[in-house]
């Protein structure tokens, strides 16, 4: 019963996540190519100015490729349509190269300039000059799907060397072994080679490909240098962060801004204002990377905003120490989820001193939909007179959640209709 349920609110979720394509039926006449087929329209959106037609961007994006309204929102603040880009063209040249409508989903999410790229003179001749070269369908769409970032590349050398790259990595990352690549073709001073010479790098510590793929596309300087990444990265590598994890690569990133004066007087304005001993700011930092890179503002402001809140400053000590990434969260968001919970489902601020880790948890995935429940339980007589715990409400699995909330309710007819509420509940079916 309960995997029934699962896939159903996997499926419901499938509905609102991923796009329902619908794209115009008419085939792009591709114009000749000029002697640089790369020029291109910008592809990014316009830096100052109110976007006029975000509205109208927000219900594309809702309308014709099936996101929710959020994710629409997220995406139409990085794209405009004020430059009289035709969505329609690009989905429809990406679909006729076999991009799926799941692959399409993904390449609009990670890269949403694309909707904004003029399809006949930017993206249909690289991808024709990839086909050219003899690149598969199937490796084409793989590729493109992971890494779409590429196609907003405007030089001819850098698109193919990238793209010959990441092929590469992901056809040697399919053997049964890791293959060690050949760095015999780069260059000792280019820029953009000692990427990825250094990529290769990390690739052979265990880096996984996203992670990779996402560097090598980045802006971050850490990666382009020689001398000062290997620095960087042995630092890392001491401190005992698994290459395998994004804390890694974030802790890659902010040991390489930060010079070993300013290394120093950050963590000794964390030891004098939160009263940490040293190791303990550090302990602090391998739980949170970018801790260091927090502004003393910033710092201050979240200090601030728990104090405000209720907590004591001893409180709110133990709370950072536990969960250091609280630190990050904005003043707004904070305030937020700890009126919900103590105000609304009343548990207790040191019940969220107990459990940090609720403050980075979703409210509209994961908190609200949980405490809708609860609290239909306890409109029903089901819990008795106690409120659970926040942790076992909120810390576990959803399928522990169901399990213990919801499926034990599963016994007779009766109690089958008060699953199918709670799980509409659950999945957000019920308006409420």
């Amino acid at each position: 019963m309960y995997s029934l349920i699962l896939h159903r609110r996997r499926s419901l979720e499938l509905q609102k996540c991923i796009p329902h394509l619908r794209v115009a039926a008419k085939q792009i006449l591709f114009s000749a190519f000029s002697n640089n087929p790369f020029s291109s329209s910008a592809t990014s959106a316009p830096e100052d100015g109110p976007r006029k037609d975000q509205n109208f961007t927000v219900s594309y994006l809702v309308d014709s490729l099936g996101f929710t309204t959020k994710l629409a929102e997220s995406i139409s603040r990085k794209v405009s349509s004020e430059r009289k880009a035709n969505p329609d063209s690009v989905l429809s040249l990406l679909k006729s190269h076999g991009f799926t409508d799941s692959q399409l989903s993904s390449i609009v999410t990670s890269y949403p300039q694309v909707l904004i790229a003029d399809a006949e003179s930017c993206l249909a001749p690289k991808l024709q000059f990839l086909k050219s070269r003899g690149a598969s369908t199937s490796e084409l769409t793989e590729i493109l799907s992971k890494v779409p970032k590429i196609l907003g590349l405007k030089k001819v050398k850098a698109f193919s060397l990238y793209y010959d790259f990441i092929k590469e990595v992901i056809v040697a990352d399919k053997s049964s072994k890791l293959e060690k690549l050949s760095q015999s073709s780069l260059l000792e001073s280019s820029r953009q080679e000692n990427k990825l010479r250094n990529i290769l790098v990390l690739r052979d510590l265990g880096v996984p490909q996203k992670l990779l793929f996402s560097l090598l596309m980045s802006n971050f300087q850490t990666v382009c240098g020689k001398e000062r990444f290997q620095e960087t990265l042995n630092k890392v590598l001491e401190m005992g962060f698994d290459p395998t994890t994004f804390k890694f690569v974030q802790a890659l990133n902010a040991v390489y801004q930060l010079s070993d004066k300013t290394t120093q007087d950050k963590v000794s304005f964390l030891c004098t204002r939160l009263g940490f001993a040293v190791d303990q700011v550090w302990a602090m930092f391998r739980k949170n990377p970018s801790l260091l890179t927090l502004s003393e503002n910033n710092i201050l402001k979240s200090i601030e905003a728990f104090l405000s809140l209720g907590f004591t400053r001893d409180e709110f000590a133990t709370l950072a120490k536990g969960h250091p990434q609280c630190l990050n969260y904005s003043p707004g968001m904070v305030k937020k989820k700890t009126e919900f919970l103590v105000k609304e489902m009343s548990w207790s601020l040191k019940a969220l001193v107990s459990n940090p880790s609720v403050l980075g948890l979703s409210m509209e995935k994961r908190i609200v939909p949980r405490c809708k429940v609860i609290k239909a339980l306890m409109s029903e007589g089901l819990l008795g007179t106690e409120l659970p715990s926040i942790g076992s409400v909120l810390v576990c699995t959803n399928e522990m959640f169901l399990n213990k909330y919801v499926m034990k309710h599963d016994d007779d007819v009766d109690d089958k209709k008060l699953v199918a509420k709670l799980m509409a509940i659950f999945t957000g079916d019920l308006v409420s």
